[in-house]
């Protein structure tokens, strides 16, 4: 269960803490901890503009909207960590809507989204992989910062890799 303590002002425009509680995953890998598809403003009373519970796209519905995710990579030994099996794919998409589509179909897990992306290894070890086969190796405190990046994500370690993620809906250039 992860803590999540929001603040704010007041009618006065103090500062204030309005908020301090768990955030429940959606599913056990995933925990979006704040979420907005619009240019972003001071929510002074600690309203989530699109609350954990509520249903939404996994990545910004547009540019300047924002997804900040916990997300857990399970060990895996064959070097492509995410399901391709088309009924496993489904319920992720009906649980975390727009996560399939991003997806290439003929290369599983590779992906690329329209956000900016910034992550952070809380625990274990992830590989980064590029469209080119590039790798690099990441552990605990390492930060990336993905410009809308064709990437794949790996753990080939023993124990499960935690990261934290923002990600920020954005334009690409034409």
């Amino acid at each position: 269960m992860v803590r999540r303590v929001v603040t704010g002002h007041d009618a006065d425009g103090r500062s204030v803490f309005v908020s301090d509680g768990p955030v429940e995953p959606i599913i056990p890998m995933f925990t979006r901890i704040w979420a907005t598809d619009e240019l972003p403003t001071f929510p002074d009373d600690g309203s989530d503009p699109i609350p954990p519970g509520t249903v939404a796209g996994f990545f910004p519905a547009q540019p300047g909207g924002i997804r900040f995710w916990l997300f857990t990579l399970a060990p895996h030994s064959s070097g492509r960590d995410t399901p391709d099996d088309e009924e496993i794919v489904a319920q992720v998409e009906a649980i975390l809507p727009g996560m399939a589509a991003v997806m290439d179909p003929t290369d599983p897990g590779m992906h690329t989204t329209d956000t900016i992306d910034l992550e952070v290894v809380l625990t274990g070890t992830v590989t980064l992989e590029l469209d080119d086969g590039a790798e690099k190796e990441m552990g605990p405190g390492d930060i990336i910062i993905q410009n809308g990046t064709r990437h794949r994500w790996h753990n080939r370690g023993d124990e499960p890799a935690v990261m934290a993620a923002i990600l920020i809906g954005s334009h690409r250039t034409p």
